[in-house]
């Protein structure tokens, strides 16, 4: 993210041709170097990626101490500091994963001419709340509103494999009136343990980021889905590209696999999530 200098002109408009404060445009630089580097700076370190001298960056720091957007360790390395970290949270808190991920939606079903769902972990279970259809015929089964399994689809099996451990058996309970559910003991013991089959399924979830359905529980419709995070490390959405058997390539490390990766990271970037320090891919 790149810092620009705030104005008091409308949201539409191009602050970047007026004129601005000149100090505040090299504060500006000296946030943005510490943002981008992700982890508490000594002065030197911090003046030379802002790009210009210590003595010139130590009195916008001492400034920027004062009103708390920065502090100091115990090491004199420059970090966030309370109104920082408010500002930060108060930022977060007004972004919608929908909001957010509705450009990036558009553009993957447009680019890879396939089917684009978005689905969040209703109260019911993964629920799709944004449907993109494809400009190619096909028969997907999906509507708004949709309930999935959380067993037998791409899109549930991705909550299934980010839902908190503690409560996953009981959300497995729910299955049943899904679309394509299945019953609780197919996948859970009494004891609420998972089967060792489901367990290593949404194991393989979690380390290769993303899931694939080919031709089930739909007939002839592949789907691969993605999860999008918020900043607290939970599950915000799944997103999902779905298209008919043979229109495209499905496997993981494939050209459609890769964009729906990155547009999930995308979105999961701009929700404040943590991605191993990295922006997210172009």
């Amino acid at each position: 993210m790149k810092y620009l200098p705030p104005d008091d002109t409308p949201a539409d408009s191009d602050a970047r041709g007026q004129r601005g404060i000149q100090s505040l445009d090299n504060t500006g630089q000296l946030l943005d170097a510490l943002l981008a580097a992700g982890r508490p700076l000594p002065l030197g370190d911090l003046a030379r990626l802002a790009g210009m001298p210590a003595a010139k960056a130590f009195p916008h720091l001492v400034s920027l101490q004062k009103i708390g957007l920065l502090m100091r360790d115990a090491q004199g390395n420059f970090l966030p500091g309370a109104l920082g970290l408010e500002l930060g949270l108060a930022a977060l808190q007004r972004l919608s994963p929908l909001r957010e991920a509705e450009a990036e939606v558009a553009a993957l079903a447009q680019e890879t001419g396939l089917s684009v769902a978005l689905a969040v972990a209703g109260p019911l279970g993964p629920t799709v709340v944004r449907l993109e259809e494809s400009s190619r015929p096909q028969h997907v089964s999906l509507r708004i509103g949709t309930v999935l399994s959380m067993v037998h689809t791409a899109i549930g099996r991705v909550c299934a494999a980010c839902a908190p451990a503690d409560g996953l058996a009981g959300a497995l309970a729910l299955d049943g009136i899904r679309m394509e559910g299945a019953a609780l003991e197919s996948v859970c013991h009494a004891d609420g343990s998972l089967h060792v089959r489901y367990a290593a399924q949404l194991a393989k979830i979690r380390a290769q980021g993303m899931d694939q359905a080919l031709g089930h529980p739909v007939p002839g419709i592949n789907t691969l889905a993605a999860p999008v995070f918020n900043h607290a490390g939970q599950l915000a959405l799944v997103m999902a590209v779905m298209g008919s058997s043979g229109s495209y390539d499905t496997a993981l490390e494939g050209a459609v696999a890769q964009r729906l990766r990155s547009a999930a990271q995308a979105v999961s970037w701009r929700l404040g999530a943590a991605l191993d320090g990295q922006a997210p891919l172009a």
